[in-house]
């Protein structure tokens, strides 16, 4: 019988281990891809919001030779947490289902079967894309995640969206030689989007470098063309090879409602817990990290979320005390 099962091995969830190790509770952390898998299938050249120090887990130094630490070095941070504190992760394991048993959780998994009196669910939104639902965008030149500007050299690309990760695959695809669209619902570049990138994107709109339509939709998705509509309800085709759609991503929902957690019914989505125990309305049933701002994923980051970690292994050595 486990004292807590984590679902989800990102940092938060590692953060998690690490407290729950720390107080002695039996705990595991199952984690469908690889450790840190969000953070994993980012884009190669990445680099964090936060600078090193704010990204540190109980303490632990983040060593980064850069101002804000890249993709390769977080991944090396957390793995050296890990195996450094050889935290119990089995990687490549999808939790299937979860059902109460009396006062504790039967957990099934791709691999096996858990018994656990409580749960924290560190799952994030990374995992399920935002889709526009047009036709054609299930075939392969299409794409919900961005990895390396290489593979579009040559290629005429549309990118969809204005967030961050829209306008680095915009920036970046352009400097390595793809002849890039921007195609954006919205009037403008995302007010959200770093700093010191907002302003070299609309610099590449302004010169003609990177062409943008703003106000416009994509309405379907053709081998060789998409077609994309203005707001003035003018349909313009444009000769294309690769699309990147960028649309954001969203949490499990249906998950979460599976085990009978509310979430908010406006357009938030924000799932029912107790901010200072971190515990939902099913009673051992904790949620950590980004997954509990539901829609409003700009409200969490891993800086602010690493708090959930203490707060929760807390609540679960003081309910068996």
């Amino acid at each position: 019988m486990l004292d807590l099962l984590i679902i989800g091995g990102g940092p938060v969830g590692i953060a998690t281990a690490l407290e729950a190790k720390k107080n002695n509770l039996n705990y595991i952390v199952i984690e469908k891809g690889t450790l840190v898998n969000s953070i994993y299938n980012f884009p190669t050249y990445m680099r964090f919001f936060s600078t090193s120090e704010k990204l540190e887990i109980d303490n632990i130094p983040f060593t980064s030779i850069n101002p804000k630490p890249t993709r390769s070095e977080g991944l090396e941070y957390y793995r050296k947490i890990a195996s450094g504190n050889q935290l119990k992760i089995n990687l490549f394991e999808k939790v299937e289902t979860v059902e109460k048993v009396e006062d504790y959780y039967q957990i099934q998994t791709s691999k096996g079967n858990y018994s656990a009196k409580n749960i924290t669910i560190a799952t994030g939104f990374y995992g399920i894309p935002n889709l526009i639902n047009v036709p054609g965008e299930d075939l392969p030149k299409v794409t919900h995640y961005y990895k390396d500007p290489h593979y579009y050299y040559g290629q005429k690309t549309i990118v969809i969206g204005a967030s961050n990760s829209a306008a680095d695959a915009a920036l970046e695809i352009y400097r390595k030689g793809g002849e890039v669209t921007m195609v954006v619902r919205g009037e403008d570049i995302g007010e959200r989007v770093k700093y010191w990138v907002r302003p070299d994107i609309k610099n590449r709109i302004d010169e003609g470098s990177i062409q943008a339509y703003f106000n416009a939709n994509v309405i379907e998705i053709r081998e060789n063309e998409v077609d994309i509509k203005l707001k003035n309800e003018e349909v313009i085709t444009l000769e294309n090879d690769r699309v990147v759609a960028l649309t954001g991503y969203r949490p499990n929902y249906s998950f979460l409602r599976n085990l009978g957690i509310r979430i908010s019914e406006d357009a938030t989505k924000v799932p029912e817990y107790n901010p200072e125990t971190m515990e939902t309305n099913q009673k051992g049933i904790y949620l950590a990290g980004v997954i509990c701002a539901g829609e409003e994923t700009h409200n969490l980051l891993i800086e602010n979320s690493l708090i959930h970690a203490k707060k929760i292994v807390a609540d679960i050595v003081k309910k068996s005390s």
